[in-house]
């Protein structure tokens, strides 16, 4: 009987967060700082159907805008939840819904409010080391998630960026 053999060494470190992630455009102005400022130092490279792929992308997001519904009293009578791929839809979805009047009706509400710290962001970006080595940065508002990296090295980069970022603390 053949056995199994362990090939590699996959690795996962998570930071959390202090402090959430105050809103989703300081979420998207951090990811788009690793997109474009490659803190890491990644490179680009050519995949296997000869496409290029960049040193750094967002390989998959996605974000959850929260409303409550409340009564004339001020109670809780209702809430949506609003699972959006882009931050675009996020942003399109909950005005959506704060403005349907028959939806609050129907919730039997006089008023429909955003709750903010209960929504949710989550990008991860997909990074390929000068080493080749691919590995996962995943981003939410209350963690930072290293994933499927190596080389400790790789780890330490990501954390010696993650400490001069005052809302990564």
């Amino acid at each position: 009987m053949a056995d199994f053999v362990q090939t590699t060494v996959n690795k996962t470190a998570v930071r959390d967060l202090a402090v959430p992630i105050t809103d989703v455009e300081s979420f998207n102005i951090l990811i788009l700082a690793v997109i474009n400022d490659n803190p890491f130092g990644c490179v680009g490279y050519t995949d296997r159907d000869g496409q290029t792929v960049d040193a750094v992308v967002r390989s998959r997001e996605h974000y959850t805008a929260k409303v409550f519904y409340l009564s004339g009293e001020g109670k809780r009578v209702g809430s949506v939840s609003l699972l959006s791929p882009t931050i675009a839809a996020f942003n399109a979805n909950a005005a959506e819904v704060l403005g349907n009047t028959a939806l609050a009706t129907a919730m039997g509400a006089t008023a429909a409010v955003r709750d903010g710290p209960g929504e949710t962001y989550y990008a991860r970006l997909k990074c390929h080391n000068p080493s080749g080595d691919d590995y996962d940065v995943t981003s939410t508002r209350k963690t930072v998630r290293i994933s499927s990296y190596h080389d400790d090295a790789i780890k330490n980069t990501v954390e010696t960026w993650a400490d001069d970022v005052t809302s990564l603390e």
